[in-house]
């Protein structure tokens, strides 16, 4: 359709879609649809989203015509014996189908007043005539009247069909395999559908060969399977793993093991083989559509749709299984572990050691990071041979690497802090093997080769030192940011701990920073959970003394010296806290009598704490040892204050989470698995009878318990006397007094102030016979899926499939742009960090003289699919300060038109 004259006629059959009324099925009218457009801008441009939500709202059955007529047309030309023939069964007719269905059915989903329409328009069972009834019809020849009656009869009779969105998959997962449309075709075969796998790798060792046309036909069709996935956006992130979708339900309980196979299998190595630094595209990337790794976002995204799918209780298939994560979970040969391996490793290791480029904006280093990120914890989760291979291989150690990098790189960025969580929930997920906490005591060798946001001076340690300084610096330089994801952080330490052997000193000094910290009374009595983490550390404390005591003397050596903290603990109380608290406050506002906030900049839920104005006797340890003002909990200056005093329940259910009362979410930024101890049988059985569960392979539900606190009117937290007595007796400081109890004595009078001790002391530590103290038995702390967890990490996979999506002008089509996303938020939000259009800085100099050039050229990836009618945002000038939008992991309306680069929370 080069000619405009062509797109005015097809423009003028939008218009009449929506200004005539029941449109006859049998119009020649509909054939103009995948007869006129001839590329996927020429559907997403001319279809605007205001022409088809005036056709929605005002003449829904001619929208039903259309998807009836397109639908038709493609099971036509699937069925036809001499498709793709350009003349009698045109491959342009097939796409331009796929691509009129990608873009409505957003708007369809988007309205969930047509919810009910919905269901039996796509998923009733539909009747139509036999093929005896359809020849019946037909009569050439003057029959008997008794003839006449038995065909009139036949003429009737109806048979059942399977509704039109199984259909409609089921023709999409064929042209996935068609030959000459997405396949070469077969030299010794008729068949049209082969199943064959596209690419050399998993389940495949010769490649079968491909084209740029058949690549791009693989990317259309994915496109719209991905689209039929796509009603999860439009839905709460609660409700989302409660209802499920309909089409992915049907999509992973495929019973037929041939097509699973070659769907995963093609999957899996079209993402796997992607090499990000031999694709690489010079210059700025929003100039340029890079066709194959479209493909290959598509692939992936399809890819994790299917495989993180909980099938609901509610769904009729709630019995089967989700076969696309039950094969991954069955794969065993090692050179398939070795391939997967090598091409997870591929795409993140290249963000580590792509240099910096002098050319403004010039490439995208975290390509496909996110999604692979997801990827390796799909495979680590339900597959126990793939985590055994990279642990026993040491393959392990690089992913710790790679995944504390992305953990503490993206920790202060708001756009990215749904990866973060899910990093810290990978290591959580390998720290319950043995042989990894085992395999941590290995020597860091080359750290100095790291980039330097992870890069520690002078380290010389062991893969433990390394994990311990790196969980201290998410956590201690996080802002308050990730309170969520505190207690999986130090569950990796508590798994981990029992096998650890020959702590450094800095490491040692890190734990126990920790432990001051989260032992302060302004940590303690900020909210009513955070109890729960200095138990989790002091757990992980008590690990590392029972069972590996003689082979941690520096450890126990950082214990002796911090022996005033332990024992002012003991005796803590709500009185000498509070006043400690008083203390300090006085302390700071002595100190800076002119910045009056500051005492409240960390610790804002914690100062708002006061105590009786009557005097009383203070716990002598306490006022001896300084409170250190290492972290905050869920304090930020930056952060929104609106939910600091929002009522949060005194227990928690299977969906609520731990109050914190001044951590900022919107429901789902939270909806993270709280893990701190073992939960016991008796407490499982207390679950609320009916409560759904939502197990997957390698995981339990389970319910976290809290003690009751007292809350303020406005719902801010108050301690009590009461709610100490309920948690402080049961923390686990035997062991630990204990041990100090019998070697104090070895600390020399003069405490030194080096973390480092001498070697005589060290070598005492570990002579010395210590009674009392038996080794414990080792607990792990799993991963716990809960409904609000999965509802989150849907979300986030969603997120990234939007904010892929979005960038048009990198060659996707912008399907979801405008639509009204209820999943997570969208927000607008200004551009950050140099781009070609907007330089900044000395080297910059030189974009700037070639923007001013190329002022009309777009280089800012705005939506090419809808009207400015719809809100869509122009193109400012060059150089401008043009919008982006953000979106967030969490519920909201996520309406407005999607433009420029996104970035996912």
């Amino acid at each position: 359709m080069g000619a405009s004259d062509s797109k005015l006629v097809f423009k003028r059959g939008i218009f009449k879609l929506s200004e005539d009324k029941a449109i006859p099925a049998d119009d020649q009218y509909w054939a103009s649809f995948w007869e006129l457009p001839e590329s996927t801008e020429d559907v997403f441009s001319l279809f605007s989203p205001a022409d088809i939500r005036r056709t929605r709202d005002t003449a829904l059955e001619n929208l039903e015509t259309l998807i009836l007529a397109v639908t038709s047309r493609l099971f036509i030309l699937r069925h036809h014996p001499s498709f793709p023939d350009p003349e009698f069964a045109p491959e342009r007719d097939a796409l331009n189908c796929i691509r009129v269905l990608t873009r409505i059915l957003p708007y369809l989903y988007e309205a969930e007043q047509l919810q009910p329409w919905e269901d039996k328009f796509f998923w009733g069972v539909r009747r139509k005539r036999t093929r005896k009834a359809s020849l019946a019809r037909d009569v050439l020849f003057d029959e008997s009247q008794e003839e006449l009656a038995k065909l009139e009869a036949a003429g009737e009779e109806f048979e059942e069909v399977k509704p039109l969105a199984e259909e409609l998959i089921d023709t999409l997962i064929d042209l996935l395999f068609f030959a000459d449309f997405t396949l070469p075709k077969p030299p010794n075969s008729k068949n049209k559908v082969t199943y064959a796998i596209w690419s050399s790798g998993v389940g495949c060792n010769t490649p079968v060969g491909t084209s740029r046309e058949f690549e791009s036909n693989r990317t259309e069709v994915l496109r719209l399977l991905l689209t039929l996935c796509s009603p999860s956006m439009y839905m709460s992130a609660n409700l989302l793993p409660v209802q499920g979708v309909k089409a992915v339900s049907y999509i992973v309980t495929c019973p037929d093991k041939q097509v699973v196979l070659s769907v995963l299998c093609s999957l899996l190595n079209t993402a796997l083989k992607y090499n990000p630094a031999s694709w690489k595209i010079p210059y700025n990337v929003q100039v340029f559509k890079d066709p194959k790794l479209i493909l290959v976002t598509y692939a992936i995204q399809f890819l994790l749709v299917v495989l993180l799918y909980p099938i609901p209780e509610s769904d009729p298939n709630h019995t089967k299984k989700n076969y696309f994560r039950h094969f991954l979970g069955r794969l065993h040969r090692p050179q398939d572990f070795q391939f997967i391996t090598e091409g997870i490793t591929r795409v993140l290791n290249y963000p580590l050691h792509s240099g910096t480029s002098y050319i403004p904006g010039s490439q995208p280093k975290d390509k496909l990071t996110s999604e692979m990120i997801m990827f390796f914890w799909e495979v680590t989760q339900c597959n126990k041979r793939f985590r055994s291979f990279i642990i026993d291989t040491n393959r392990s150690h690089d992913f710790l690497i790679l995944i504390l990098y992305y953990a503490i790189d993206y920790k202060l960025d708001a756009s990215k802090q749904g990866i973060v969580r899910m990093c810290v929930f990978i290591l959580q997920t390998l720290s319950v093997e043995s042989n990894f906490g085992k395999s941590l005591n290995k020597k860091f060798e080359n750290q100095e080769t790291l980039p330097a946001t992870i890069k520690l001076q002078n380290f010389n340690g062991s893969y433990a030192d390394f994990l311990i300084h790196s969980i201290y610096n998410i956590i201690t330089t996080s802002q308050g940011k990730l309170t969520a994801i505190y207690p999986a952080l130090l569950a990796v330490i508590n798994n981990v701990a029992a096998y650890l052997e020959n702590l450094s000193a800095s490491a040692s000094s890190k734990l126990l920073q920790l432990f001051s910290s989260m032992s302060s009374p302004g940590f303690l009595l900020s909210n009513d959970s955070n109890h729960d983490l200095l138990q989790s550390l002091l757990e992980s404390m008590n690990a590392i003394i029972e069972h590996q005591y003689n082979k941690n003397p520096n450890f126990v050596y950082a214990i002796l010296r911090n022996k005033k903290r332990f024992e002012a603990l003991r005796s803590f109380t709500l009185e000498s806290g509070q006043e400690e608290i008083e203390r300090r406050n006085r302390r700071r506002k002595e100190r800076s009598d002119d910045d009056l906030n500051l005492s409240g900049s960390r610790r804002g839920s914690a100062d708002s704490i006061r105590s009786p104005s009557s005097s009383h006797q203070r716990a002598p340890a306490l006022s001896d040892v300084p409170e250190e003002d290492t972290f905050a909990i869920g304090d930020d200056e930056d952060e929104d204050s609106e939910d600091e005093n929002r009522p949060t329940p005194a227990a928690s259910t299977p969906t609520d989470q731990p109050s914190r009362a001044s951590s900022v979410s919107s429901g789902v930024d939270d909806a993270v698995p709280t893990q701190l101890r073992g939960m016991s049988e008796k407490a499982r059985g207390k679950m609320p009878a009916g409560m759904p569960t939502f197990s997957r392979q390698n995981s339990t539900t389970s319910l976290s318990s809290y003690a009751t606190a007292g809350y303020s009117t406005n719902g801010a937290f108050e301690p009590t006397t009461a709610w100490i007595e309920s948690w402080l007796p049961d923390l686990p400081l035997h062991t630990i007094l204990t041990l100090i109890a019998q070697l104090s004595r070895l600390l020399p009078r003069s405490d030194p102030s080096t973390d480092h001790p001498s070697t005589s002391i060290l070598r005492q530590i570990q002579q010395a016979d210590i009674r009392a103290i038996e080794p414990s038995a080792i607990r792990v702390q799993l991963f716990e899926w809960s409904p609000l967890s999965l509802g989150w990490y849907e979300s986030l996979l969603w997120s990234f499939v939007f904010t892929s999506e979005m960038q048009v002008a990198k060659g996707t089509a912008g399907v979801w742009n405008g639509t009204n996303i209820k999943l997570f938020r969208v927000e607008t939000v200004a551009p950050t960090g140099p781009t070609l259009s907007s330089p900044r800085g000395a080297v910059d100099a030189v974009g700037s003289n070639i923007v001013s050039r190329i002022g009309s050229i777009n280089l800012r990836g705005v939506a090419g699919g809808g009207s400015t009618a719809e809100g869509a945002q122009s193109p400012g000038p060059p150089g401008g300060g043009g919008q982006v939008r953000e979106s967030r992991t969490g519920t909201g309306n996520g309406g407005g038109t999607g433009l420029g680069i996104g970035r996912v929370i």
